[in-house]
């Protein structure tokens, strides 16, 4: 295994590339580095955030291993030989972990389609030495204006200033970005959040004040004045005081009603279909997996969840614009599954509820 993590220095000069004009400051500036509302939006539901955390954290997480293919005529099929990495591959963007630009890019592909990264700095031989991660909200393609992406874009704007296509590695997922696909999801459950947010911040229990028969009775405005000093005296003291004309009736409502605890639930699921991982992984227990264990779980993270977005890193970083060719990149995945066969832990899994058939 030390092979894969050798840094291998090149034998070779490097040379900064130099941005377009009017792009250099904007490139180079993190702060004017920004996301957009959707992507704040979508984040803040537990569900998505917690189905990106643990794709990011995951892929971020593995080492990046190089390979040639060699046909072996005896199982006539092709055999891997790994050879050393290039000197990026511990850290392709030198102001940043490598942890950091991995996650960043996987975030940009399960929330928007696609990612970018900007080559910094080359190799005498062409090739791309170190790269800066740039956030999708702040590019645009005009030749391919989305949400839907059909191929890499040959005009570029970074935060409204065009750059060289030539100098932008550009990933583009196998699955559509979560806020497109998922936008209906991510609005559901936004309003059904915010109806459990307006009964949690309610301090006192739900209900009316009823006048008794054989009292004066009172105007609109007056039933208004009446029930607006109730509340404002129930919020500052736990007790309070009618007199025998006025009666205090609460609803009979239950309390997992008035929360909406199973369209939140169904909701919760219904994201984690968007974000394409296993419902339980995300703590939506359903009924078909009830038990598993740490090395399952692992695998089951990198199959349903991590492998098209480990897919996408891998093929375009294999690519003739960023490695030499002849050369793959892969992340080494062995380690990250192998971690759990030696204690083989094993989880529990509660159903919180029966999904149906459809």
């Amino acid at each position: 295994m030390g092979l894969f993590r050798t840094k291998a220095a090149p034998a070779f000069g490097v040379s900064d590339v130099k941005a377009a004009a009017g792009s250099a400051g904007r490139l180079g500036t993190l702060s004017s580095y920004a996301v957009g509302s959707g992507v704040e939006r979508a984040l803040s539901l537990p569900t998505v955030s917690r189905a990106v955390g643990l794709i990011t954290s995951t892929i971020a997480s593995l080492d990046l291993r190089t390979y040639t293919l060699q046909w072996d005529p005896q199982t006539e099929r092709y055999e891997k030989i790994y050879v050393p990495g290039e000197s990026w591959f511990t850290r392709p963007d030198p102001r940043n972990t490598r942890n950091f630009i991995i996650s960043a890019t996987v975030k940009d592909l399960m929330l928007r389609g696609r990612a970018f990264w900007y080559v910094t700095s080359r190799y005498a031989t062409g090739f791309p030495a170190s790269f800066q991660w740039l956030p999708a909200d702040q590019v645009t393609t005009p030749d391919q204006a989305g949400p839907e992406w059909f191929s890499t874009a040959q005009e570029i704007y970074f935060d409204g200033v065009e750059v060289d296509a030539a100098n932008v590695v550009q990933f583009l997922s196998p699955l559509d970005g979560i806020l497109w696909t998922g936008a209906r999801a991510i609005d559901i459950a936004h309003k059904l959040d915010e109806s459990a947010r307006r009964f949690a911040t309610n301090e006192i229990a739900a209900g009316y004040l009823q006048q008794k028969e054989g009292g004066e009775a009172l105007a609109g405005h007056e039933l208004s004045e009446l029930a607006a000093a109730w509340a404002q005296a129930r919020q500052n003291s736990a007790i309070g005081a009618l007199n025998q004309h006025v009666e205090f009736i609460e609803f009979k409502s239950n309390p997992n009603v008035l929360q909406i605890t199973e369209g939140r639930t169904l909701a919760a699921l219904d994201l984690a279909r968007v974000c394409q991982v296993p419902p339980w992984l995300v703590g939506v227990a359903v009924s078909s997996f009830t038990y598993q264990n740490a090395q399952q779980a692992r695998q089951d993270l990198l199959t349903f969840g991590a492998s098209p977005f480990l897919t996408c890193l891998s093929e375009t970083l294999s690519g003739d614009n960023v490695i030499a060719k002849g050369k793959h990149v892969e992340f080494d995945t062995e380690a990250f599954v192998k971690t759990a066969m030696a204690d083989n832990v094993d989880i529990a899994v509660e159903p919180a509820f029966e999904e149906s058939e459809t």
